[in-house]
């Protein structure tokens, strides 16, 4: 496979200055074109302020900000790109024939081995594909605004794009950390072709008299559960460009209720910007044919995407909460108000709209159900993708459920030699879903924890002790539960993005899954101090040194690996119980620091005195120990020295690890530590 290293963005407006960040942001190297250097130099200021309010809030140091700004270059006429380019995104006007001008002269000037892309919202990507001289090696890239910081990108391969091409266009949005729908190439692809009818139907109900713009905005928030209204959101974006987006649906889908309403294109002639006033109070009536209007359209047009096989239930309610940033998705708005319902209010908005409600929503019996577990085989090697990005693919129990089913599919299947686990998005694992938790410590179900916990225990054996090879590509942020199921397998797989952490002593539990028995198992007894004891954030290089990541790698050479450890098979010894670089700064500290000796007055939270190495850092671990709950530190801190005493029976430390589950969510700092999280405040222990 190609991969993608170096991009050049053509058109240095708001989107492709924001690609061209983004991208920088990520260490590609990047041209930023456009046609003449007064837009360019735009672009550059407008990167330029953007990452300046960074600085300001504390995001990036001024020194990271050079660094990114280094990595853009300005280039003037697209013309002038580099030959030697390995993406080359279109993000000028939506327009075709102004996009066909751009590929026929990139066509000209690129390497054969240069894939094309277009950010299009909505033109035919099959058509673009024509337009171009290397139909095979072209995609449509639809990015969602702010592209430096909205997750979502549409991929929309054309039926001449080669696999070769889609594979190296998936890994350049994917090491950007974006959450990724690859869809059909229909009008409006997927969160368009529902938002965009949303916009105007909302306008539709101005022109109508039914209520004002702003107790419409109003009705929406609450429906939708969402911080703006249609107006407000438009106001953000542009009238304009709902008018030209939705005028396009109108005509390629042959919906004459989707042409502009009066009420937009007048909006649009006079001032451009709609006068939402404070008047946002209307009576029961009127609120509920706002809210059923709304959510009709929104659920039939959502039913077309998946009886068009755009993409799934899944993706259509991934676009919404991550595009979109709305709570939740159709189909689980959907389920919440009750099947029937929402079949009813999809009904009265398709008579409206003259079509016809496709079958299989009509015929839908009982609530939608999700999967999150996405499987695809290459020869022999399977790749597992925990898909749910919206919520950092955090584990609850269906995820866990379904993990377990599709592991016992995989392990049985005698074509398969390896197993490879990745999350979507820009998380690996971000743990398990503590809500759950906090809900059943207050139910006084402390036993459905217990039996979540280990259930996730047997699933996490079940790559333990699988016969396939066994790699977790761990190239996002795994944390607690995601960081412990990556120790569960043989390789893990990481690269300059991979960040790790056990938080759970900081918000008043312990790792439960494996956690206090297979990490002093891989790295040693103090290096797993250092980890679990403490919570320290370790960077890709950290968890190299330390062992938790196995192979650290570019994101463009994470198949090579892949492939190459496929052929290796399981390791000679998965738990060596050191340090992979024992002389690395970390490892070194730890050994000395958390040595067996300084463990009672670290625990008493002093430095020992017999400490001689970094004083600074060892202040600073004292400091974060000092954050922890007393409880789940100090049984943490005995599970460790358990996974010692047990050796290599790694079954008899996880059952240790079991056995104080109830002692840890029945003590009064759990739930403090827990709800603490959720509320997004500092916990005040007390332990007990």
């Amino acid at each position: 496979m190609n991969t993608v290293n170096s991009v050049a963005i053509i058109g240095a407006g708001n989107m492709g200055s924001g690609i061209a960040q983004k991208s920088a942001q990520e260490q590609f190297d990047v041209q930023m074109v456009d046609r003449e250097k007064q837009w360019v130099d735009r672009g550059e200021k407008i990167i330029s302020d953007f990452l300046e309010e960074a600085i300001q809030r504390r995001i990036f140091k001024p020194e990271k900000v050079e660094e990114i700004k280094n990595r853009i270059t300005g280039v003037v006429g697209t013309e002038n790109v580099a030959p030697d380019t390995d993406l080359v995104i279109e993000a000028v006007f939506e327009d075709f024939e102004i996009k066909k001008n751009v590929f026929n002269i990139l066509d000209q000037v690129c390497d054969e081995k240069t894939i094309l892309a277009s950010n299009t919202s909505s033109l035919s990507v099959n058509e673009l594909a024509k337009a171009t001289g290397r139909p095979e090696k072209f995609v449509g890239l639809h990015f969602f605004y702010h592209p430096a910081k909205n997750r979502l990108i549409e991929i929309i391969p054309a039926e001449t794009t080669s696999q070769e091409s889609l594979a190296a266009v998936e890994q350049y949005c994917k090491t950007m950390g974006k959450v990724v729908i690859i869809c059909k190439d229909r009008p409006g692809f997927v969160v368009n072709r529902f938002f965009v009818p949303w916009l105007n139907e909302a306008c539709h109900l101005v022109d109508e008299g039914v209520a004002s713009i702003a107790q419409i905005d109003a009705v929406a928030e609450k429906a939708f559960n969402i911080g703006m209204g249609p107006f407000a959101l438009m106001n953000l974006t542009g009238p304009s460009i709902a008018l030209h987006a939705t005028n396009y649906l109108a005509e390629q889908l042959n919906c004459t209720r989707y042409y502009g309403a009066e009420c937009l294109k007048n909006t649009i002639a006079n001032s451009g910007m709609w006068d939402i006033d404070q008047n946002i109070e209307c009576d029961d009536e009127t609120s509920k044919i706002i809210r059923e209007r709304l959510l009709g359209q929104v659920f039939a047009v959502s039913a077309q995407i998946v009886e068009e096989e755009i993409c799934s239930i899944e993706d259509v309610d991934r676009g919404a909460k991550v595009g979109l940033r709305w709570a939740e998705g159709p189909f689980e708005i959907a389920n919440r108000i009750g099947i029937e319902e929402a079949k009813n209010m999809a009904t009265e908005y398709a008579k409206l709209a003259k079509f016809d409600l496709p079958l299989w929503i009509n015929e839908k019996e009982g609530m939608f159900n999700f999967n999150y577990i996405d499987t695809r085989l290459e020869g022999e090697i399977a790749t597992i993708v925990i898909n749910r990005p919206e919520a950092m693919n955090a584990l609850n129990e269906k995820v866990v459920e379904q993990l377990g089913e599709v592991l016992d599919e995989l392990n049985s299947n005698g074509e398969i030699s390896t197993i490879v686990i990745e999350g979507a998005g820009k998380a690996f694992i971000a743990g398990a879903d503590v809500k759950y938790f906090v809900d059943k410590i207050r139910e006084d179900s402390i036993k459905d924890i217990y039996d979540f916990t280990s259930y996730g225990h047997e699933v996490l054996n079940k790559l333990e002790n699988s016969s396939k090879t066994t790699i977790a590509l761990t190239t996002g942020l795994a944390l607690g539960g995601g960081l412990e199921l990556a120790l569960s397998c043989d390789y893990r797989i990481g690269t300059r993005r991979s960040q790790f952490r056990f938080p759970e002593t900081s918000i008043g539990i312990f790792p439960g899954l494996g956690g206090t028995q297979r990490t002093p198992r891989i790295c040693g007894i103090e290096a797993s101090r250092y980890a679990v004891l403490a919570g320290n954030f370790l960077d890709s290089n950290v968890a190299s040194a330390l062992g938790i990541i196995t192979h650290l790698t570019d994101p463009g050479k994470i198949n090579q690996i892949v492939i190459s450890l496929s052929k290796e098979g399981k390791p000679e010894n998965k738990y060596p119980s050191k340090p992979k670089n024992e002389d690395h700064p970390v490892s070194i500290f730890a050994k000395e620091f958390y040595s067996n000796e300084n463990m009672d007055e670290i625990m008493s939270g002093n430095i020992p005195e017999n400490f001689n190495g970094d004083q600074k850092l060892a202040s600073r671990q004292i400091k974060s120990l000092g954050y922890t709950a007393p409880i789940a530190l100090r049984i943490a801190d005995d599970l460790l020295n358990q996974a010692v005493e047990t050796g290599e029976d790694l079954d008899a430390g996880l059952e240790k690890e079991l056995s104080n589950l109830d002692a840890i969510f029945q003590s009064k700092d759990a739930l403090e530590g827990l709800s603490a999280l959720i509320e997004g405040r500092r916990p005040t222990y007390t332990n007990s």
